[in-house]
């Protein structure tokens, strides 16, 4: 059997319950794929990403949904080290990616070295949009998975002072008819860990020319901190991720939507 048979059966089979499953739950309880959909699916090159990617191919192999889809990749400016590793891992996995260039990279460099992240991520998404439209996509799949959900609604909370999440999808605001959706959502990382080292696989872990030689500061000191918060509640993800789908609006000093905020005390004498 060729390698990449091998690695979709762990897909289907040892990983069915962490994986495969989470997967499909995602793709139905928050209705991110339907019918006739044309999905550019984006691949940085890391775990993640290629993850979905196999997990794309297969739902539309086995899946009762017809859509089509197209694997792309951004080279932002990566070493050509980088590109060469992300080429071999699509050819193992059996990937049909589609590689196109940008100067993101020389770009932040010239304009914001001190903070290049927030200006690379605009840019990024904006090459990324671009191109599913040129493609006649109405969706973008992107690898977050539930991890990064937790750990971003933890910084929002202590560096932002606000309650917030990284949603399942959303529309675009500045590129009508796309939508941006995330089929990992319920995917933990140690799942995808766990398919990645049985698959003898190596991935990219950040070919970010900026945060590279660096450890990303508050996103690792919060994973550190669920880390330790599991030693004495293993359920302590989850309830942080329920949380988000069980707010009560009864017990909040306040809410916002779309810049309006709106004071418990508005209500609280009527």
């Amino acid at each position: 059997m060729e390698r990449y048979k091998e690695i979709e059966k762990t897909i289907i089979k040892k990983y069915r319950k962490e994986i495969w499953s989470r997967f499909i739950r995602a793709i139905n309880d928050y209705e991110l794929i339907k019918d006739n959909d044309n999905i550019m699916v984006c691949i940085s090159g890391g775990k993640d990403s290629f993850l979905l990617a196999k997990l794309i191919q297969e739902l539309i192999r086995h899946g009762k949904i017809k859509f089509n889809a197209h694997y792309v990749i951004m080279n932002p400016g990566y070493k050509k080290e980088n590109i060469e590793q992300i080429k071999k891992n699509a050819n193992i996995l059996n990937i049909p990616i589609e590689i196109f260039e940008s100067d993101i990279f020389d770009v932040v460099n010239k304009i914001s070295k001190e903070k290049p992240c927030y200006l690379c991520a605009r840019m990024r998404r904006g090459y990324l949009y671009s191109k599913a439209l040129e493609l006649g996509c109405n969706k973008i799949a992107l690898g977050h998975h539930f991890d990064d959900v937790i750990e971003t609604t933890l910084l929002s909370m202590f560096y932002a002072s606000e309650i917030k999440t990284m949603m399942p999808k959303l529309h675009s605001d500045n590129f009508k008819g796309l939508e941006l959706i995330r089929p990992l959502y319920l995917v933990k990382e140690s799942s995808i860990i766990s398919w990645m080292n049985f698959n003898k696989l190596t991935f990219l872990n950040c070919a970010c020319s900026f945060t590279e030689k660096e450890n990303n500061g508050k996103r690792l000191e919060i994973k550190e901190l669920i880390k330790s918060l599991r030693k004495n509640n293993i359920d302590i993800d989850y309830n942080i991720f329920k949380s988000l789908d069980n707010i009560n609006l009864n017990c909040v000093l306040g809410t916002k939507k779309d810049g309006i905020y709106k004071s418990f005390l508005d209500e609280y004498d009527k």
